[in-house]
């Protein structure tokens, strides 16, 4: 008997290109029958390409899928349907003006024709969703449901086409903690009930605490396969990222300091003209950080650009060191000393077809020694881009190099350097480690507590619920526009933090 039919399936020799770049370079992966079989990866390793072959989205340029012990064509997602593979992708392939049932549907035979029998579907997928404990009203429209049940959607459309192996995508970005719990809980039901599950992840927590077993990618290529109770998170970090990585970074205790942002009553208008913050108050002092946490779509961006100058609010007021700068322009609050480390880097954060030396001084290029009059003083120009690649560890060939030719952490670094060499009074850093490796993510949060060492208020806006515990010194949870409630890290219960992101009110009482 070929080995290959113990394994629910088998990837060889797997290489996929795309212009100047090997996504997968020869990789060889085997999931077993029955279990959690973690992809574990930095952002940019191979992992979701790898698994875009596996579902037809992607054609290999070399290598071959096993499936029963023969070599198959996953020709398209339809393809691999047939072969009774699904995928649940990061961002969920769902149409909102349709109901829950209609969506699981689509696509499918008794979704077509004038005789739906709508009673026998809406049984069927009730039978399924009660079996795996995915609770969801069917008749819902998918824009009414929370991130949460969307997902549960997702799943059902899986589970309805009868799958055997079940493709997961960094399923848990999005989740409260208590959403996670239930997804961990169900996907070890299915797992139980005969299914197999690959997850694809780069947070160590959870392959530890879901997988059976683990594969980590680094730069297109395997470098280790493992199962998952003979490991930890230092030996599968150092895998990630071939060195090895400080997991534990130095707080100092919070210092008493006098406020430096107050922000009053504050409502602000999202890009369609609704409501996205809702008379939100919060005070921030020097030297400190504050979180604030929240599933994403929750205000959190508007309030970033509100602070920043880069939206207006229609009711409230924002107070920078007593002095109130409500509807001050993004200029204007440059000159007050406000940092602003946004979360689209190529969009926001740099002028991707200019030089390093060039994007660090977009901010100061006006003023001496930049400047005199009309003319660029190249020299000071040079000078300082040089420092900043020295003391922020920039890998790039010259200072000259096009900052679109940089990898995503060197570009963050570019950023981190222009926006904290003057010394900011109050830094608004917004999801600043989103796709970074752990070496770049480690440097990033090491910058940003040297900036409080040094007195910085620090407004830190993070879906990545780890790095908001970390780093923060109070906590404020948002939940459609306003606050939930504001905890002190060192007493934080994450149970409490999840309840709130779900839209509980947090009391001084309950602490």
């Amino acid at each position: 008997m070929d080995n290959s039919e113990g394994y629910a399936i088998e990837l060889r020799g797997i290489v996929k290109r795309f212009p100047g770049v090997i996504a997968n370079n020869g990789i060889d992966l085997k999931v077993c029958r029955g279990e959690i079989h973690c992809l574990l990866g930095e952002n940019g390793a191979g992992k979701t390409t790898l698994m875009r072959v596996l579902y037809g989205l992607y054609q290999p340029d070399e290598g071959e899928i096993i499936l029963n012990g023969q070599p198959i064509q996953m020709t398209s997602p339809r393809t691999a349907l047939n072969y009774h593979i699904g995928m649940v992708h990061q961002h969920f392939r769902l149409v909102p003006t349709l109901s829950v049932e209609e969506n699981i549907i689509l696509g499918l035979d008794e979704g077509t024709g004038l005789f739906m029998n709508f009673h026998k579907i809406r049984e069927k997928i009730s039978s399924i969703a009660r079996e795996y404990g995915l609770p969801v009203d069917l008749q819902a429209k998918i824009w009414q449901l929370t991130v949460g049940q969307q997902q549960r959607v997702e799943i059902l459309k899986a589970l309805y086409r009868k799958v055997n192996i079940l493709i997961m995508d960094e399923p848990t970005s999005v989740l409260t903690p208590q959403e996670v719990d239930q997804l961990f809980t169900t996907l070890r039901t299915l797992v139980d009930d005969g299914l197999t599950i690959i997850f694809i992840t780069h947070k160590l927590d959870e392959v530890m605490q879901v997988s059976d077993r683990v594969t980590v990618l680094r730069k297109g290529k395997v470098v280790a396969n493992l199962i998952t109770t003979k490991t930890d998170k230092p030996t599968l970090a150092k895998l990630m990222v071939g060195r090895e990585v400080v997991f534990r970074l130095k707080k100092s205790p919070l210092k008493q300091r006098e406020k430096l942002l107050e922000v009053n009553d504050l409502h602000v208008l999202n890009d369609r003209g609704l409501p996205a913050l809702r008379g939100l108050s919060f005070d921030l002092f020097g030297g400190e950080i504050l979180g604030i946490a929240g599933v994403s779509g929750n205000g959190q961006t508007e309030l970033a650009e509100v602070i920043t100058g880069l939206r207006k609010s229609t009711r409230g007021k924002i107070l920078l060191a007593n002095k109130e700068v409500t509807n001050y322009s993004a200029r204007e609050m440059n000159d007050l000393h406000v940092a602003h480390i946004p979360s689209e880097r190529i969009k926001m954060g740099i002028v991707p077809a200019l030089s390093i030396r060039e994007n660090l001084i977009l901010k100061k290029y006006c003023r001496p020694p930049f400047s005199h009059r009309e003319f660029l003083n190249n020299k000071a120009i040079e000078d300082n881009a040089r420092c900043a690649m020295s003391d922020f560890q920039i890998t790039a060939p010259s200072c000259e190099t096009p900052a679109k030719l940089l990898s995503g952490g060197n570009i963050q670094k570019v950023i981190l350097a222009r926006e904290l060499s003057e010394r900011p009074n109050l830094i608004v850093a917004v999801h600043p480690t989103y796709g970074l490796d752990i070496g770049a993510t480690e440097q990033v949060r090491q910058t940003l507590l040297a900036q409080r060492e040094q007195g910085a208020a620090t407004l830190l806006i993070s879906e990545d619920l780890e790095e908001i515990m970390t780093l923060s010194d109070r906590i404020l949870v948002l939940f459609n526009g306003e606050a939930m409630g504001i905890l002190n890290t060192e007493r934080v219960d994450i149970e409490q933090i999840g309840l709130m992101m779900a839209g509980t009110r947090y009391h001084k009482g309950e602490e």
